[in-house]
């Protein structure tokens, strides 16, 4: 899979993520703080991850700041993105499945090593569910999307 990553700092955590993605035999994308010479602000990074994933150059984006909340607003405001912060791992199931989240969006401070590799694990096993009522839900984020471009 095609994984575009975000930070606006170099924490080890981000590093782990990245390392983490690349031992999984995902193709990882890096941005911000992770590139050399790339801008590194929350606001920039984490759309151009997000951007990644709206054009189809990654299948998913990881987004990462100090609290995780900056980098997940930024990439929610790319049309065609769904971006969920995650702190432990049934929330990172829980948007996967129901919510058909295409982003994830951590935080620097809140996540360690071993919470990370439980919210990777869960996010990766989880597949979107299929009940018609998130579906629907789903569909509902998604004319939201065309509503902000003016369709």
């Amino acid at each position: 899979m095609r994984i575009s990553v975000s930070s606006d700092m170099e924490e080890p955590v981000a590093r782990l993520l990245v390392g983490e993605l690349r031992r999984r035999g995902h193709e990882v994308r890096e941005h911000g703080a992770l590139r050399p010479g790339a801008d590194p602000q929350w606001a920039v990074c984490s759309e151009a991850a997000a951007q990644d994933v709206a054009h189809g150059a990654a299948d998913q984006a990881v987004v990462c700041c100090w609290t995780g909340t900056g980098a997940s607003i930024a990439a929610n405001k790319v049309p065609g993105v769904r971006a969920a912060l995650c702190t432990d791992a049934a929330t990172a199931e829980g948007a996967r499945r129901w919510n058909d989240a295409n982003v994830l969006a951590l935080s620097l401070r809140l996540t360690s090593a071993a919470v990370l590799t439980e919210i990777l694990d869960a996010w990766f096993a989880a597949e979107p569910s299929r009940d018609p009522e998130d579906v629907r839900n789903v569909a509902r984020v998604g004319r939201l999307d065309a509503v902000r471009q003016g369709s």
